[in-house]
């Protein structure tokens, strides 16, 4: 039962992520296997990236379709600046709150899904490709560079090659980019608010885009670039 998804036996990372400093999380599928086959697994993810950041072990039900119930009263474990959901991996700009908290709140998440996957696909055994990867942040240059990173990559699924060969068609992929539900784009580059938008705390991160269209426009810079 997925309502005591983390008190099952995941081994804690043993990294230390230092209060105040900033990490690119991000993991895959065993042997590259899709994690995230339709609709309800991604937000099912996106729920477990909410409900299970806060502090005390409260417990949640399989009840994916529950999963646009938001709510920011929360006593978090981690902040989060970027996210992106992919068919088989993960992006997560993530800071800590205190010493242990990104390791603490990772093993849950991760662990709630396995077990929420595994139950849906009647399957057992690994699905993430061992613990998660983080990469420090440990300049102001490459921490901007993550927002653009973990935000474009979304245009694999329509362009493999972009990087390679440069993006074809910059309308499409911006159009592309602002339909993709399972990303944090959408929480910067619209006005409206959705339901999603608790899962980010940006207060916690520095003011790379005090407006809507200085985001666009980095996005914008960093496809020309690849053009």
């Amino acid at each position: 039962m997925v309502g005591n998804c983390y008190y099952i036996y995941m081994s804690i990372r043993k990294v230390s992520f230092v209060f105040g400093e900033y990490y690119h999380i991000y993991n895959r599928g065993n042997s590259k296997q899709k994690i995230f086959h339709d609709k309800w697994d991604y937000l099912y993810f996106l729920k477990l990236l909410h409900v299970l950041n806060q502090k005390n072990n409260k417990q949640i039900r399989n009840q994916a379709y529950d999963v646009f119930i938001f709510h920011e009263d929360r006593d978090p474990l981690v902040s989060i600046g970027a996210y992106v959901l992919m068919p088989n991996h993960f992006h997560i700009l993530i800071t800590p709150t205190e010493e242990g908290s990104i390791s603490k709140y990772m093993q849950k998440v991760c662990t709630g899904y396995v077990m929420y996957y595994n139950q849906k696909y009647k399957r057992s055994g690994s699905l993430f490709e061992g613990k998660f990867k983080s990469q420090y942040a440990n300049n102001d240059k490459y921490l901007k560079y993550l927002f653009a990173y973990i935000h474009l990559n979304p245009v694999k699924i329509i362009d493999k090659k972009w990087k390679e060969k440069g993006i074809k068609n910059i309308q499409k992929t911006l159009d592309f980019l602002g339909t993709y539900e399972y990303s944090s784009y959408l929480d910067y580059a619209n006005e409206d608010k959705r339901s999603l938008s608790v899962i980010l705390n940006r207060k916690s991160f520095p003011d790379y885009f005090p407006s809507r269209k200085e985001f666009k426009n980095d996005i914008l810079d960093w496809i020309n670039y690849n053009h």
